[in-house]
Protein backbone atom coordinates (compact mmCIF):
# COMPACT_ATOMS: atom_id res chain seq x y z
CA UNK A 1 0.00 0.00 0.00
CA UNK A 2 1.23 3.35 -0.73
CA UNK A 3 1.64 5.93 1.72
CA UNK A 4 -0.53 8.16 -0.08
CA UNK A 5 -3.36 5.41 0.07
CA UNK A 6 -1.91 4.65 3.92
CA UNK A 7 -2.75 8.16 5.26
CA UNK A 8 -6.16 8.33 3.14
CA UNK A 9 -7.31 5.15 5.00
CA UNK A 10 -5.58 5.81 8.50
CA UNK A 11 -7.56 9.83 8.05
CA UNK A 12 -10.55 7.88 7.01
CA UNK A 13 -11.07 5.57 9.69
CA UNK A 14 -10.83 8.62 12.11
CA UNK A 15 -9.39 6.66 15.50
CA UNK A 16 -9.77 10.26 17.25
CA UNK A 17 -13.49 10.26 16.44
CA UNK A 18 -14.18 6.96 17.69
CA UNK A 19 -12.56 7.37 21.20
CA UNK A 20 -15.33 10.23 21.48
CA UNK A 21 -17.39 7.43 21.92
CA UNK A 22 -15.78 6.43 24.71
CA UNK A 23 -18.59 7.99 27.18
CA UNK A 24 -20.79 5.25 26.65
CA UNK A 25 -18.70 2.11 27.78
CA UNK A 26 -17.13 4.61 30.54
CA UNK A 27 -20.66 4.83 31.76
CA UNK A 28 -21.12 1.37 31.82
CA UNK A 29 -17.88 -0.06 33.09
CA UNK A 30 -18.41 2.55 35.89
CA UNK A 31 -21.71 1.33 36.93
CA UNK A 32 -20.95 -2.70 36.83
CA UNK A 33 -20.63 -3.94 39.98
CA UNK A 34 -18.43 -6.62 39.40
CA UNK A 35 -16.08 -6.37 36.49
CA UNK A 36 -14.34 -8.77 34.60
CA UNK A 37 -11.27 -7.10 33.81
CA UNK A 38 -10.05 -9.06 31.04
CA UNK A 39 -13.71 -9.06 29.28
CA UNK A 40 -13.31 -5.24 29.70
CA UNK A 41 -9.81 -4.72 28.06
CA UNK A 42 -11.09 -6.59 25.30
CA UNK A 43 -14.90 -4.82 25.12
CA UNK A 44 -12.69 -2.08 24.79
CA UNK A 45 -9.74 -2.60 22.39
CA UNK A 46 -12.78 -4.23 20.16
CA UNK A 47 -14.94 -1.27 19.86
CA UNK A 48 -12.55 1.87 19.56
CA UNK A 49 -9.43 0.35 17.81
CA UNK A 50 -11.94 -2.28 15.62
CA UNK A 51 -15.61 -1.90 14.92
CA UNK A 52 -15.98 1.83 15.32
CA UNK A 53 -13.15 3.12 12.88
CA UNK A 54 -14.30 0.32 10.41
CA UNK A 55 -17.71 1.47 10.59
CA UNK A 56 -16.46 4.98 9.91
CA UNK A 57 -13.95 4.01 7.10
CA UNK A 58 -17.19 2.06 5.76
CA UNK A 59 -19.09 5.38 5.37
CA UNK A 60 -16.28 7.38 4.18
CA UNK A 61 -16.11 5.23 1.61
CA UNK A 62 -19.27 4.99 0.35
CA UNK A 63 -20.11 8.96 1.14
CA UNK A 64 -17.62 9.97 -0.84
CA UNK A 65 -17.58 13.53 0.94
CA UNK A 66 -15.60 16.22 -0.52
CA UNK A 67 -16.19 18.86 1.83
CA UNK A 68 -15.27 18.70 5.43
CA UNK A 69 -16.21 14.96 8.03
CA UNK A 70 -15.89 14.62 11.38
CA UNK A 71 -12.31 16.10 12.23
CA UNK A 72 -11.03 15.95 9.28
CA UNK A 73 -11.24 19.28 7.18
CA UNK A 74 -9.85 18.19 3.76
CA UNK A 75 -10.43 14.51 3.52
CA UNK A 76 -8.26 13.08 1.00
CA UNK A 77 -10.18 10.75 -1.91
CA UNK A 78 -11.69 7.24 -0.54
CA UNK A 79 -9.90 4.11 -2.59
CA UNK A 80 -10.76 0.68 -2.67
CA UNK A 81 -7.71 0.10 0.51
CA UNK A 82 -10.34 1.73 2.66
CA UNK A 83 -13.11 -0.69 1.42
CA UNK A 84 -11.16 -3.53 2.54
CA UNK A 85 -9.29 -2.25 5.87
CA UNK A 86 -12.99 -1.01 6.84
CA UNK A 87 -14.11 -4.64 6.16
CA UNK A 88 -10.99 -6.33 7.73
CA UNK A 89 -11.48 -4.15 11.31
CA UNK A 90 -14.87 -5.33 11.33
CA UNK A 91 -14.28 -8.65 10.93
CA UNK A 92 -11.22 -8.85 12.97
CA UNK A 93 -13.59 -7.33 15.79
CA UNK A 94 -16.25 -10.10 15.31
CA UNK A 95 -13.53 -12.86 15.62
CA UNK A 96 -12.05 -10.84 18.94
CA UNK A 97 -15.69 -10.67 20.00
CA UNK A 98 -16.00 -14.19 20.50
CA UNK A 99 -13.47 -14.29 23.29
CA UNK A 100 -15.78 -12.60 25.31
CA UNK A 101 -18.87 -14.30 24.35
CA UNK A 102 -21.57 -15.16 22.33
CA UNK A 103 -24.10 -12.73 23.36
CA UNK A 104 -21.39 -10.01 22.90
CA UNK A 105 -20.46 -11.01 19.55
CA UNK A 106 -23.61 -11.06 17.88
CA UNK A 107 -24.46 -7.33 19.09
CA UNK A 108 -21.15 -6.41 17.54
CA UNK A 109 -22.90 -7.98 14.32
CA UNK A 110 -25.84 -6.55 14.92
CA UNK A 111 -23.98 -3.10 15.30
CA UNK A 112 -22.44 -3.62 12.33
CA UNK A 113 -25.22 -4.69 9.67
CA UNK A 114 -26.71 -0.71 11.29
CA UNK A 115 -23.82 1.26 10.18
CA UNK A 116 -23.58 -0.39 7.10
CA UNK A 117 -26.89 -0.21 6.23
CA UNK A 118 -26.70 3.81 7.52
CA UNK A 119 -24.18 4.52 4.13
CA UNK A 120 -24.77 1.45 1.82
CA UNK A 121 -26.65 2.80 -1.18
CA UNK A 122 -28.72 0.17 -1.50
CA UNK A 123 -30.20 0.92 1.35
CA UNK A 124 -29.11 3.94 2.87
CA UNK A 125 -30.80 4.84 5.84
CA UNK A 126 -29.02 8.25 6.23
CA UNK A 127 -31.53 9.17 3.62
CA UNK A 128 -34.34 9.04 5.94
CA UNK A 129 -34.03 11.93 8.76
CA UNK A 130 -36.73 10.32 11.31
CA UNK A 131 -35.37 6.49 11.19
CA UNK A 132 -31.28 7.19 10.70
CA UNK A 133 -32.08 9.23 13.94
CA UNK A 134 -33.49 6.66 15.22
CA UNK A 135 -30.67 3.79 14.54
CA UNK A 136 -27.79 6.71 15.88
CA UNK A 137 -29.94 7.12 19.04
CA UNK A 138 -30.29 3.85 20.37
CA UNK A 139 -27.33 1.42 18.62
CA UNK A 140 -24.43 4.47 19.45
CA UNK A 141 -26.18 5.10 22.94
CA UNK A 142 -28.38 2.67 24.88
CA UNK A 143 -27.53 -0.46 22.80
CA UNK A 144 -23.88 -0.03 23.11
CA UNK A 145 -24.61 0.58 27.02
CA UNK A 146 -26.28 -2.54 27.77
CA UNK A 147 -24.11 -4.44 25.46
CA UNK A 148 -20.93 -3.17 27.33
CA UNK A 149 -22.37 -3.69 30.67
CA UNK A 150 -23.39 -7.62 30.16
CA UNK A 151 -19.86 -8.15 28.58
CA UNK A 152 -17.77 -6.75 31.55
CA UNK A 153 -20.09 -8.06 34.14
CA UNK A 154 -18.27 -11.21 35.92
CA UNK A 155 -21.73 -12.27 36.66
CA UNK A 156 -24.73 -11.26 34.85
CA UNK A 157 -28.07 -12.30 35.06
CA UNK A 158 -30.44 -9.44 33.30
CA UNK A 159 -30.65 -6.17 33.49
CA UNK A 160 -32.66 -3.81 36.04
CA UNK A 161 -34.48 -0.54 35.43
CA UNK A 162 -31.34 0.92 36.72
CA UNK A 163 -29.56 -0.06 33.77
CA UNK A 164 -32.31 0.86 31.15
CA UNK A 165 -32.66 3.96 32.64
CA UNK A 166 -28.63 4.33 32.53
CA UNK A 167 -29.01 3.54 28.57
CA UNK A 168 -31.45 5.89 27.92
CA UNK A 169 -29.48 8.90 29.60
CA UNK A 170 -26.15 7.45 26.82
CA UNK A 171 -28.83 7.70 24.28
CA UNK A 172 -30.08 11.46 24.92
CA UNK A 173 -26.51 12.68 25.23
CA UNK A 174 -25.60 10.47 21.58
CA UNK A 175 -29.07 12.08 20.38
CA UNK A 176 -28.29 15.79 21.65
CA UNK A 177 -25.00 15.80 19.68
CA UNK A 178 -26.42 14.31 16.12
CA UNK A 179 -28.39 16.87 14.53
CA UNK A 180 -25.17 19.27 15.20
CA UNK A 181 -22.62 16.83 13.65
CA UNK A 182 -24.48 17.29 10.79
CA UNK A 183 -25.62 21.11 10.74
CA UNK A 184 -22.66 22.50 8.41
CA UNK A 185 -22.82 19.46 5.81
CA UNK A 186 -26.62 20.15 4.84
CA UNK A 187 -24.98 21.23 1.19
CA UNK A 188 -23.30 18.50 0.61
CA UNK A 189 -25.57 15.81 2.27
CA UNK A 190 -28.28 17.42 -0.04
CA UNK A 191 -26.09 16.89 -3.11
CA UNK A 192 -26.11 13.01 -2.69
CA UNK A 193 -29.98 13.05 -1.64
CA UNK A 194 -29.55 12.62 1.82
CA UNK A 195 -32.61 14.18 3.90
CA UNK A 196 -30.56 14.51 7.59
CA UNK A 197 -32.09 15.44 10.87
CA UNK A 198 -30.30 18.46 10.67
CA UNK A 199 -32.01 19.45 7.07
CA UNK A 200 -34.95 18.37 8.06
CA UNK A 201 -35.30 20.43 11.10
CA UNK A 202 -32.95 23.67 9.60
CA UNK A 203 -30.16 25.56 11.44
CA UNK A 204 -32.77 26.85 14.14
CA UNK A 205 -34.35 23.91 14.61
CA UNK A 206 -31.16 21.86 14.79
CA UNK A 207 -30.56 23.61 17.95
CA UNK A 208 -33.71 23.53 19.81
CA UNK A 209 -34.03 19.78 19.11
CA UNK A 210 -30.54 19.15 20.30
CA UNK A 211 -31.32 21.33 23.52
CA UNK A 212 -34.38 19.57 24.41
CA UNK A 213 -32.95 16.06 24.37
CA UNK A 214 -30.23 17.20 26.46
CA UNK A 215 -32.40 18.41 28.92
CA UNK A 216 -34.21 15.05 29.23
CA UNK A 217 -30.69 13.46 29.49
CA UNK A 218 -30.00 15.69 31.98
CA UNK A 219 -33.12 14.90 33.95
CA UNK A 220 -32.88 11.34 33.69
CA UNK A 221 -29.26 11.59 35.02
CA UNK A 222 -30.85 13.05 37.94
CA UNK A 223 -33.45 10.37 38.56
CA UNK A 224 -30.17 7.60 38.20
CA UNK A 225 -28.25 9.70 40.52
CA UNK A 226 -31.25 10.02 43.52
CA UNK A 227 -32.20 6.11 43.03
CA UNK A 228 -28.14 5.48 43.71
CA UNK A 229 -28.41 7.61 46.31
CA UNK A 230 -25.25 9.43 44.96
CA UNK A 231 -26.71 13.44 43.85
CA UNK A 232 -23.33 14.50 44.16
CA UNK A 233 -22.60 12.93 40.59
CA UNK A 234 -24.94 14.19 39.16
CA UNK A 235 -24.13 18.05 40.53
CA UNK A 236 -20.58 17.10 39.33
CA UNK A 237 -22.17 16.67 35.79
CA UNK A 238 -24.24 20.24 35.82
CA UNK A 239 -21.30 21.72 36.97
CA UNK A 240 -18.76 20.31 34.61
CA UNK A 241 -21.63 20.84 31.51
CA UNK A 242 -21.76 24.80 31.86
CA UNK A 243 -18.72 25.02 29.09
CA UNK A 244 -20.70 22.49 26.84
CA UNK A 245 -24.17 25.05 27.73
CA UNK A 246 -22.12 28.27 27.23
CA UNK A 247 -20.60 27.02 23.80
CA UNK A 248 -24.00 25.89 22.99
CA UNK A 249 -25.70 28.83 23.41
CA UNK A 250 -23.25 31.13 22.36
CA UNK A 251 -23.10 29.09 19.02
CA UNK A 252 -26.77 29.60 18.12
CA UNK A 253 -26.85 33.33 18.81
CA UNK A 254 -24.43 33.80 16.34
CA UNK A 255 -26.16 30.92 13.82
CA UNK A 256 -29.20 32.98 14.28
CA UNK A 257 -27.84 35.91 12.89
CA UNK A 258 -25.69 34.26 10.02
CA UNK A 259 -26.21 30.57 8.96
CA UNK A 260 -22.35 30.32 7.69
CA UNK A 261 -21.53 30.16 11.47
CA UNK A 262 -22.92 27.02 11.11
CA UNK A 263 -19.64 25.42 9.65
CA UNK A 264 -17.12 22.97 10.29
CA UNK A 265 -14.73 25.12 12.61
CA UNK A 266 -17.23 26.11 14.95
CA UNK A 267 -18.83 22.35 14.98
CA UNK A 268 -15.48 20.83 15.72
CA UNK A 269 -15.23 23.02 18.49
CA UNK A 270 -18.79 22.08 19.85
CA UNK A 271 -18.17 18.66 19.37
CA UNK A 272 -14.69 18.40 21.16
CA UNK A 273 -15.53 20.69 24.15
CA UNK A 274 -18.44 18.02 25.23
CA UNK A 275 -16.49 14.99 23.67
CA UNK A 276 -13.55 16.45 26.00
CA UNK A 277 -16.24 16.96 29.01
CA UNK A 278 -17.78 14.10 28.60
CA UNK A 279 -14.97 11.68 28.91
CA UNK A 280 -13.16 13.80 32.11
CA UNK A 281 -16.46 13.07 33.56
CA UNK A 282 -16.87 9.42 33.09
CA UNK A 283 -13.69 8.89 33.44
CA UNK A 284 -13.83 10.02 36.92
CA UNK A 285 -16.82 7.89 37.72
CA UNK A 286 -15.13 5.31 36.63
CA UNK A 287 -11.66 5.70 38.79
CA UNK A 288 -12.51 8.50 41.56
CA UNK A 289 -16.21 8.16 42.35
Amino acid sequence: MKSESLKSVFLHLRFLFSLLLLPVYLFALSTVPKVNNTHALLVFIILHFFIYPASNGYNSFFDKDEGSIALVKNPPKVNRCLYITSISLEWIGVALALLVNIQFCVGVIIFNSLSKAYSHPSVRLKKYPIISFLVVFIFQGGFIYLLCFSAISNSFFGFTADEYLAASICSCLIGASYPLTQIYQHQEDGKRGDKTLSILLGYKGSFIFSGIVFFIGLSLMFLYWESQNDLINFYLFAIMGIPILTYFIWWFLIVSKDIKQANFKNTMQMTMISGLTMLIYFTWLVFVS
